[in-house]
């Protein structure tokens, strides 16, 4: 699951992680009472689940009400690479002195956790990487260790926090650690984390996580009731919600082959394979859907049976998606039950 900027701003901010201040809006007259609220001048900022709003016009300076409102009004209507603006945030403006990037995320490859840091924020992580490898630096956390003080330090220091409390930097770096475990996150990013203040005072200088990007695990939702705060009544999949609510996993995709399996390795090596064959015999053929209903060995036959035909029906062969489905395919793990007798069964024999 994927939070906007202003939900993920609430999990630092639980954590005691310094943010401006900031109100959600979702029109023009919201926007003008959040903007004199937050004070002036202000930043309003696209709402979308999707990097460079900036570079598309998403996030514009307002220096008065006026201005706040006519920024709000062209950027609602807005759609970001393929995602409609849902709202926008109003945020106190700061001076930023520097910018820095830091995230902590799950590196599947590893098998273990990644922090990941660079003094050169502000920008697409991939292309500082690309650019100048020599300045992002990582540390694994294996699955079975913890993060601590002592290693947040040196991966602050190891940073180059320039005219920065590095001690401020490592309690961020730990934050959002406990940020990341408390929430079960695959990923928690603040790009930037800048260095605020007057440059002639350097008292006033501190840390401040501008903008963040925050993704849970949604198999963790049974452990987290206050994730219901978290959905989207704005761009709901209606068969992404029916599947949730049946206990089952569904990613809605643009193809026109219809996919089922009792796995998700299964569906996603049937996806794969769909993928595959398309470029093979030039036909671009691709998945309309993952959808994995699970299932067990211990599952009555034709209780499950029965839902995965009606699941099936249900998904696969939908034919109110935009791109109807022409084939489905049914994939079955016969180590869960015969793979002969679920496929008469879902032919409804």
């Amino acid at each position: 699951m994927d939070l906007y900027e202003y939900q993920a701003r609430e999990l630092l901010e639980e954590q005691g992680i310094p943010t401006p201040k900031a109100v959600f809006a979702q029109n023009s007259h919201e926007v003008a009472e959040a903007a004199d609220q937050i004070g002036y001048p202000n930043v309003i900022k696209a709402q979308v689940k999707i990097g460079h709003r900036g570079q598309a016009g998403g996030v514009k300076l307002a220096k008065n009400r006026d201005e706040a409102i006519l920024a709000s009004e062209g950027i609602l209507p807005m759609t970001i690479h393929k995602h409609k603006v849902s709202g926008v945030l109003v945020a106190e403006a700061k001076n930023i002195l520097h910018e820095y990037y830091v995230s902590i995320s799950v590196d599947r490859s590893s098998r273990d956790f990644d922090v990941l840091a660079t003094a050169n924020g502000g920008t697409e992580v991939e292309e500082i990487a690309k650019e100048h490898p020599e300045s992002v630096k990582r540390l694994h956390i294996d699955a079975l260790e913890d993060f601590d003080l002592e290693a947040a330090t040196k991966m602050a220091e190891s940073i180059g926090f320039y005219h920065a409390d590095v001690n401020q930097a490592a309690q961020i770096l730990l934050k959002m650690w406990q940020c990341f475990k408390d929430n079960d996150a695959t990923l928690v990013e603040i790009n930037p984390l800048a260095k605020i203040g007057d440059p002639d005072d350097e008292s006033s200088k501190t840390l401040c996580a501008l903008d963040a990007k925050i993704s849970l695990d949604d198999n963790a939702a049974f452990r987290h009731d206050g994730w219901n705060r978290f959905a989207d009544p704005v761009h709901v999949d209606p068969f992404e919600q029916k599947a949730r609510e049946h206990g089952l996993h569904y990613v809605h995709l643009q193809g026109s082959v219809g996919v089922i399996g009792n796995g998700a390795g299964l569906v996603m090596s049937s996806l794969d394979a769909i993928s595959g064959a398309g470029e093979d015999q030039g036909t671009n053929v691709k998945p309309a859907n993952f959808l994995d209903i699970g299932g067990g060995a211990s599952a009555s036959a034709d209780v499950y049976l029965d839902k995965v035909r009606e699941h099936f029906k249900q998904y696969a062969l939908s034919a109110s998606r935009e791109t109807p489905i022409k084939v489905a395919s049914l994939g079955n793990d016969a180590g869960i039950i015969g793979a002969a007798y679920v496929a008469l069964r879902a032919a409804g024999k």
